[in-house]
């Protein structure tokens, strides 16, 4: 959903136990709503990375506890 959106938002359910009916009644609180901000990436592709401090070293190769 983007910022323009104004329409209603839905909520699909699906009761997995043919056994036990489930009645929901107006005004019953089913689902939860994260609002949540949504970054885009811009990826570069490049033949080869810069040179860092930290270099090639990986996880718990600097010796520091």
């Amino acid at each position: 959903m983007d910022s323009g959106y104004r329409g209603e938002i839905m909520v699909t359910l699906l009761n997995t136990d043919p056994t036990k009916p489930f009645q929901i009644k107006r005004g019953d609180r089913i689902a939860q709503l994260v609002i949540q901000r949504y970054e885009q990436a811009n990826f570069v592709v490049v033949a080869e990375l810069d040179e860092t401090e930290r270099g090639v070293s990986g996880f718990g190769s600097s010796g520091l506890k």
